[in-house]
């Protein structure tokens, strides 16, 4: 059902003030008093607001401490800029690279400029809203009997006027709608910012795993030329009857598995390099020229500073955006509330018309009204009440979301530290493991030229190597995706202040122009 509308009594008209004995005017001040106590009565109630107040980020039980027992770090949520801590100045130059460049920054920046634009356009509903109109007719009219007809002169009709219309907040409606609006726009920062963490792992770890299959492929070359080595030297003892056709079948057999790897990692490699390419908003072959050249895996020197769990609410931006995004729906419920109250507007108009533009500003030619006007809901069969409930419902999805972004945080740190400390006490017994098989290779196969060990002794200890060393280098890969999984989830990321104001796509040519033709 619509709302029924109550309007006071229209101020009398110029053409009612031109009748024979007019009575004295009344000065406008006073045909306007009804709209001054309005006025008066929305400034007194500029405070009054409906709905829930939002009291701040819910209260939730958070551990004290993390399991790991880590002790909390003196610069505890210092983490801008972590990967530098990882020493490799082309990573820092691909990361401030995709920085400037990624599609879905870009996307998250005009999500900002819209989120602020909505603001703006919400907060314009706390001011009054003024247009004019102009126009110029041409008239001319005919009079007189049946049998007589009298054509007036032609003449011209000028006339201007302005309306007005102010809605007065009496119910805090429009301050609620402001409030969600502000909260949406911080909320978009937030996802801005996470979107620069996401995209910083995303370069970070793209990158480690390039470097170590760079890596495995260097060891599988290695390893595969220190295989055909033996697999001569078998040969040698073959022809020379010292040896057997099943060792050289073995030995050729195993350095055709070892090179069997190469192709696997080397597509691999180029699968990472094209993702890196993406990211850095290129195509997928955009930075093979700089990743031609291969590099050590980057490897953590300085540990991570480790805060309270506490510390997730302020530098995670998942959360501190879901938290926002919980107060822009608590807003809300005020703004559906205050919809089933009456709404208070003032209007006015002022018009002047006169035969003659140089007339117009003539107070004779001047016609003016303005009046307050009240609509109140009276029945809507529940309309309203259920946009409230609505609001509620969408408030409390907002909280579980922002209840469920916190354990997920919580859940990624842990995570992410036991794995990097495990990680680490593992890199060390494969270290060891390298070192001792490495030695064990160089002694069989020093024994196996003298004729002092069989070639199963070769054969065996080759394979040991080779599995050992190119475990510890996924080993070093997973380490430093481990401390890379540690800084996205401490929401680290960049620090400076990053420009949302220019868009991507800058029109040109918008004031009135011939329509050109569709392509």
């Amino acid at each position: 059902m619509p709302s029924y509308s109550f309007a006071a009594s229209p101020l009398p008209t110029a053409k009612e003030t031109h009748r024979p004995k007019p009575a004295p005017l009344r000065s406008p001040m006073s045909r306007a008093g009804s709209a001054c106590v309005a006025l008066m009565l929305g400034s007194a109630l500029a405070g009054c607001a409906v709905g829930p107040d939002y009291a701040g980020p819910p209260k939730l039980a958070l551990p004290s401490h993390w399991s790991t027992n880590t002790a909390p770090h003196r610069d505890a949520g210092k983490l801008d800029r972590w990967w530098l801590r990882l020493r490799d100045p082309l990573l820092s130059r691909l990361i401030e690279e995709a920085i400037e460049a990624n599609p879905d920054v870009a996307k998250a920046k005009a999500a900002v400029r819209e989120a602020r634009a909505t603001l703006q356009q919400t907060t314009a509903g706390l001011f009054p809203s003024v247009s004019g109109t102009a126009s110029v007719t041409s008239n001319k009219s005919s009079a007189g009997s049946s049998s007589v007809l009298v054509d007036s002169a032609p003449y011209s009709l000028h006339q201007a006027s302005f309306d007005s219309s102010w809605e007065l907040d009496l119910f805090g409606g429009t301050q609620r709608s402001i409030e969600a609006a502000a909260h949406g726009a911080q909320s978009a920062e937030e996802d801005l910012r996470d979107s620069l963490v996401t995209l910083i792992g995303d370069v970070a770890a793209y990158y480690v795993e390039a470097r170590g299959y760079q890596a495995r492929i260097a060891l599988a070359q290695r390893t595969a030329v220190s295989q055909r080595d033996t697999e001569k030297l078998t040969r040698s003892k073959y022809e020379a009857g010292s040896g057997n056709a099943v060792d050289l079948a073995k030995a050729t057999a195993q350095a055709a598995s070892t090179e069997a790897n190469v192709p696997t990692y080397q597509a691999a490699l180029a699968a990472d390099v094209h993702r890196l390419g993406i990211l850095l908003g290129r195509p997928p072959g955009g930075v093979a020229s700089s990743m031609a050249q291969s590099a050590p895996v980057p490897a953590p020197r300085m540990p991570l500073p480790m805060g309270l769990p506490a510390d997730l609410l302020m530098s995670r931006p998942d959360i501190a955006s879901a938290e926002r995004k919980l107060a822009q729906a608590t807003a809300k419920i005020g703004a559906a509330e205050a919809d089933r109250y009456p709404a208070v507007s003032l209007t006015g108009s002022v018009g002047t018309s006169a035969l003659r533009a140089g007339d117009l500003a003539k107070y004779s030619s001047v016609s003016w009204s303005v009046g307050p006007s009240i609509t109140v809901p009276v029945f809507d069969a529940g309309k309203r009440l259920a946009t409230v409930r609505i609001a509620e419902a969408q408030r409390d999805q907002a909280f579980a979301t922002f209840h469920s972004t916190l354990l997920t945080a919580l859940e990624d740190v842990e995570n992410a530290l036991v794995s990097l400390s495990r990680e680490r006490v593992r890199a060390t017994k494969l270290t060891e493991a390298a070192r001792n098989y490495r030695e064990a290779a160089r002694l069989s196969r020093s024994l196996f030229e003298t004729g002092s060990a069989s070639f199963i002794d070769v054969l065996d200890a080759e394979r040991s190597l080779y599995s050992a060393e190119d475990s510890l280098i996924q080993s070093k890969v997973s380490a430093a995706k481990d401390y890379i999984a540690l800084a996205k989830a401490l929401g680290g990321g960049w620090s400076d202040p990053v420009d949302v104001s220019t868009p991507v796509i800058v029109d040109t040519n918008t004031g009135p122009h011939f329509r050109e033709a569709q392509k």
